[in-house]
């Protein structure tokens, strides 16, 4: 065979082949779409989660300072609670001391007034 002779088989091959390498790049074009748009859903997403830790940040800092103003509060009452119990136990001693020392009293007036 020359090289100026016609050779169909060798026509319908490089066809063949320009038909796959076609298809390849129409495959890879499409893959590539689908890549573009689960990257810019990603994106989204990713944006999103910066907003809600950018607010939940914003709403920790407002707690923290909250907490950090209520805590003099806090340590104020719990003194003052155990300044109340303190002050019972002391009445109470006081009183249980007043009730013994009354019933002695009375005890001693009625034995003077019987006779006993």
């Amino acid at each position: 065979m020359s090289p100026t002779e016609f050779d169909p088989r060798m026509h319908q091959q490089i066809g063949e082949v320009l038909a796959e390498i076609r298809n390849l790049r129409d495959a890879f074009r499409q893959s590539e779409i689908k890549s573009d748009s689960s990257r810019a859903t990603m994106y989204q997403r990713m944006d999103m989660l910066v907003d809600r830790v950018g607010k939940v940040e914003g709403t920790v800092a407002a707690v923290q300072e909250d907490i950090s103003e209520m805590r003099p509060v806090t340590d104020d009452v719990k003194r003052w609670k155990l300044m109340g119990i303190g002050a019972l136990a002391v009445i109470g001693i006081g009183g249980m001391a007043m009730g013994v020392t009354f019933a002695d009293a009375i005890r001693r007036i009625g034995a003077i007034i019987l006779g006993r």
